[in-house]
Formats: C-alpha cells, sequence, structure tokens
C-alpha cells in the first residue's frame, strides 16, 4: 500500500508541475521568475487555460490529500 501511495504521488506531483508551467506560457519568460510588469490586465479564462487551471487546483488537493495520507500510513 505504502509503495502504491508513493508511486501516486510521484505521478500527481509530475502532472501538477505540468500543469503550473502550462499556465505560464501565456506571460513572459522573465515573469516566471518574479520579473513580470505591472502592466497586466485581468481576464476571464476561457477553452483550455480554464480546464488547465481547474485541474491545477484538484490536483493540487489531490497532492496534499496524499501526502497526508503517507504520513499516516
Amino acid at each position: 500500500m505504502h509503495q502504491i501511495l508513493s508511486i501516486s504521488q510521484i505521478v500527481i506531483s509530475v502532472l501538477l508541475i505540468t500543469t503550473i508551467l502550462f499556465q505560464q506560457r501565456g506571460s513572459s519568460g522573465s515573469s516566471i521568475f518574479g520579473g513580470g510588469g505591472g502592466g497586466e490586465s485581468y481576464y476571464t479564462k476561457r477553452g483550455f487555460e480554464k480546464v488547465v487551471f481547474i485541474a491545477t487546483i484538484i490536483l493540487s488537493g489531490l497532492f496534499i490529500i496524499s501526502a497526508f495520507l503517507n504520513l499516516l500510513i
């Protein structure tokens, strides 16, 4: 059980990293490291961007749950 939980946590973490990096594609490369300008405006997420945003939230929740389960087992 512990081995399955560890493998699933690794898979979730890789997917989480991937979705976070997909969210950064619309901004300049320097904003990843904190160098983004203040002139950015707010807009509504649509299509693939909204799916990636929701997937990031779900994957982060799954990662937190798997981390707590890993501590308990």
